[in-house]
């Protein structure tokens, strides 16, 4: 089956098999490997993307199903050699400890940010419920979103660079 999918800004074009999961094709075919792949049932988290803006976890969404929408990928949240409030929030508060479960959190919480600049830490928590972390107890990924929220410059509503074609 024949998809056009743009990830972080590069339109791609791929022939693929119709039951390709998204977290497949961003890491074998696009070699996009900072999407991570936990537990195939949709219960980690550790797989979400934004589809056209919104959290999705891309263990359970067919690739086939993105074809003509904007995927986003951890990836594609730092713009010309500037992090994103998130990840410097993730830094400066310690968000992370062992890393797997970050660029889900990363991406749902650039997603919060979009739609809530300034979310309160209750709405940061229900965001993030979807997705486990196992190190951290969440008390520092709160910390880290309430740091971006605070110290944030819109680079997560940024525009992606010109789209550019990439063939199969």
């Amino acid at each position: 089956m024949d998809v056009t999918i743009t990830v972080n800004g590069v339109r791609y074009q791929r022939d693929i098999e119709p039951r390709m999961l998204l977290v497949h094709f961003l890491r074998d075919e696009l070699g996009l490997t900072g999407t991570h792949w936990g537990c195939d049932t949709s219960n980690c988290g550790t797989c979400v993307v934004l589809i056209d803006g919104e959290p999705v976890k891309s263990c359970t969404t067919l690739a086939a199903m993105t074809s003509g929408h904007e995927v986003r990928t951890v990836e594609g949240l730092e713009r010309e050699g500037e992090l994103d409030p998130v990840q410097q929030g993730f830094m400066e508060e310690h968000g992370l400890q062992c890393g797997f479960c970050t660029p889900g959190m990363l991406l749902t919480a650039r997603a919060l940010l979009d739609r809530s600049p300034d979310p309160a830490p209750d709405e940061i928590r229900e965001a993030i419920s979807g997705q486990l972390c196992r190190c951290t107890g969440y008390a520092t990924i709160v910390r880290s979103v309430r740091w971006a929220a605070e110290h944030g410059d819109g680079a997560g509503t940024a525009p992606v660079a010109a789209e550019q074609e990439v063939g199969s």
